[in-house]
C-alpha cells in the first residue's frame, strides 16, 4: 500500500490543493497528516483526497474543538487528537506532531515502532534508526523552507520518499 504523508499545511490553501492533487497522482490509498492545519477552514479540502485521512494535532492548531467539528462533517477524514498508533500492512505506524520532543525521541530511541511519522521542524527527512523508519514530510505550506514537500511510504518495499511540490 502507499501512504502519502504530510504536516505543517498552516492554512496555505493553494499549497494544501497542490499536495492533494500530487498525492492521488502518486495513489496513496492512506494519507497521514502530522498536524499544524492551524484553522478549521482548511480541513473541508482534503475532501478532495482519494484516500482516507487520518490526522493528529500540532501546536498551532488553535481551535480544536472546531477542528474535530469540521473533520466529522467529512467522510474519510478522522483526527484523532495528539497521537495515533495506526496498523497497516503488519506495520505499526506512530503518528505525532513533534513538539515535546521527549517523547518523539523516545518512541524513535525504543524502536517498538516499525514507522514514525512527525511534523513540526518543517524539516523533510527520512532515516532509520535500527529497525524504525523516521519520516518527517517537510512543510506542505513551504513558509519556512520554500520548498513544499509531502512524502510517500510504501508498506511492501518499507520505503518512504521525499516529493516536492
Amino acid at each position: 500500500m502507499l501512504i502519502g504523508l504530510m504536516a505543517d499545511t498552516h492554512d496555505n490553501l493553494p499549497m494544501v490543493e497542490k499536495a492533494i492533487k500530487k498525492l492521488n497522482e502518486e495513489g496513496a490509498a492512506l494519507v497521514l497528516h502530522a498536524g499544524d492545519y492551524v484553522a478549521p477552514f482548511v480541513i473541508p479540502k482534503f475532501k478532495e483526497l482519494k484516500a482516507k485521512l487520518i490526522g493528529v494535532f500540532g501546536n498551532n492548531d488553535g481551535d480544536r474543538e472546531l477542528l474535530k467539528k469540521r473533520f466529522s462533517e467529512h467522510e474519510g477524514l478522522e483526527i484523532r487528537g495528539n497521537f495515533a498508533e495506526i496498523k497497516v500492512d503488519g506495520l505499526r505506524i506512530a503518528l505525532l506532531h513533534g513538539t515535546e520532543e521527549e517523547l518523539l525521541k523516545a518512541l524513535i530511541e525504543n524502536e517498538t515502532f516499525d514507522v514514525v511519522v512527525h511534523g513540526h521542524t518543517h524539516k523533510a527527512e527520512i532515516y532509520r534508526k535500527g529497525k524504525t523508519l523516521v519520516v518527517n514530510p517537510g512543510e506542505v505550506c513551504g513558509y519556512l523552507s520554500g520548498k513544499p514537500t509531502v512524502a510517500v511510504f510504501d508498506t511492501i518495499k518499507y520505503e518512504a520518499k521525499i516529493v516536492v511540490l
